[in-house]
């Protein structure tokens, strides 16, 4: 008997272990388990922590991507008059970056302009290029869909060296530079 009642208590012990364990479980699931981050992300809580350079739910945009392409630039500056041109947007070395060829219509094609994008935002650091010094920055437009025919808002500078005379684009006075993507991609 005393056998019998051993058995029972431990077969009801281990079933009560078995439930404990079971709902412990299915209350507290691993909310990454069946979560894959993209490029280096790391998941926390169900959700994904992308690396610099990626965004997305599961960190699978390359954040720069959103930039490339063929642009269409209008604009008039604080010592030009109207013009219109064209640029093209370029993967640079670094994954936050950019090299935007044809800048200002003016730093020959084989240059270009490096710019970092984080987000919806480019900026361009303050570089010297063909005599000339270029600062700026600009965003993508949130009320558009830059997937398809994007706008992009630049403000910027660009100061030349030896003389000091500069060309301002709304970056401290002027109108904004106005980008339009183009529907030939890069």
């Amino acid at each position: 008997m005393k056998t019998c009642v051993k058995t029972i208590v431990l077969s009801a012990l281990s079933a009560l272990v078995v439930f404990t364990g079971i709902t412990y479980t299915s209350c507290n699931p691993d909310k990454c388990k069946a979560i894959t981050c993209a490029y280096g992300g790391v998941c926390t809580d169900g959700e994904c922590t992308c690396a610099t350079g990626y965004e997305g739910n599961q960190c699978e945009k390359v954040t720069r991507d959103k930039f490339t392409g063929t642009w269409e630039v209008a604009e008039t500056g604080t010592q030009t008059g109207f013009n219109r041109y064209t640029i093209s947007i370029a993967p640079a070395e670094a994954i936050q970056e950019v090299g935007i060829f044809n800048f200002y219509n003016y730093i020959p094609m084989n240059l270009s302009v490096i710019a970092n994008v984080s987000n919806d935002t480019l900026y361009i650091p303050r570089q010297e290029l063909f005599n000339r010094t270029i600062e700026g920055m600009g965003y993508l437009d949130p009320t558009v869909d830059y997937e398809e025919n994007g706008h992009m808002i630049l403000r910027y500078r660009v100061t030349e060296t030896v003389s000091g005379v500069y060309n301002d684009f709304g970056l401290i006075e002027g109108q904004p530079s106005l980008w339009y993507r183009t529907s030939d991609g890069f």
